[in-house]
């Protein structure tokens, strides 16, 4: 299956434009699934305009599929077959359509450090590693940000830190490991996958988030190139 774009460095970036099940489908096997799909809540960026307390926040447009349902169980089969490990971002809030086997003692919890805002504190990763839970604590509130010399503007309503991706790589992929990603969205993953030097397939279906998130991407590539 031919990538929309490809880029080749200290790893290599395949990034796809179209529906998760194409990859899914084409026999591909990887290493590590790290995926954030919808969750089922009905946050798909459309309202997010509402939310901050402390300053108006960004208004989004509601993204391709939208956030009503979580994705079809047949997504959440083909993620397990396909990779060896998986860590899945809010299967606390629809754990019921992974078909298989979902006892696991390895949740992750990534403590947003909230203030005044109606989101949640924290956010819960389902993994399939036979670990301890595990917390990281990076702050995402907002226009505030853990980092603020080096802020990360955002183009996804649910946008994750590049920061917090590298913390899940260093932690759950080992040197070599190919990473899959099937709801892209802004591709903090692939800036991370990137820097750290693994090799991502990353999908996304809606196209004008995908264009915003390969402009990011490439403006990171120089940036990078520039130091």
């Amino acid at each position: 299956m031919k990538p929309t774009k490809e880029y080749k460095g200290r790893s290599t970036i395949r990034m796809y434009n179209t529906d998760c099940m194409d990859l899914l489908n084409s026999g591909k096997q990887w290493d590590l699934a790290i995926v954030d799909p919808p969750y089922g809540i009905g946050e798909d960026g459309g309202n997010n305009h509402t939310r901050g307390k402390l300053a108006v926040s960004k208004n989004y447009k509601a993204y391709s599929g939208g956030d009503l349902e979580p994705p079809n169980p047949k997504i959440f089969d083909l993620i397990h077959i396909n990779s060896n490990n998986q860590i899945l971002w809010g299967a606390n809030h629809y754990i019921d359509n992974m078909p298989f086997n979902v006892s696991s003692p390895c949740w992750l919890v990534w403590d947003k450090d909230n203030g005044k805002t109606d989101f949640a504190d924290c956010e819960l990763a389902w993994t399939s590693f036979d670990s301890a839970v595990r917390k990281y604590k990076y702050k995402w509130q907002g226009m505030l940000q853990e980092n603020m010399k080096n802020k990360q503007v955002r183009v996804h309503p649910n946008e994750k830190p590049i920061q917090l991706y590298k913390w899940l790589l260093t932690n759950y992929a080992k040197e070599g490991h190919t990473i899959l990603d099937t709801h892209g969205g802004s591709m903090s993953i692939a800036i991370a996958c990137w820097d750290l030097g693994f090799d991502l397939d990353i999908v996304e279906l809606d196209k004008d988030y995908f264009n915003d998130a390969v402009k990011r991407f490439e403006q990171n590539i120089s940036q990078t190139q520039l130091f």
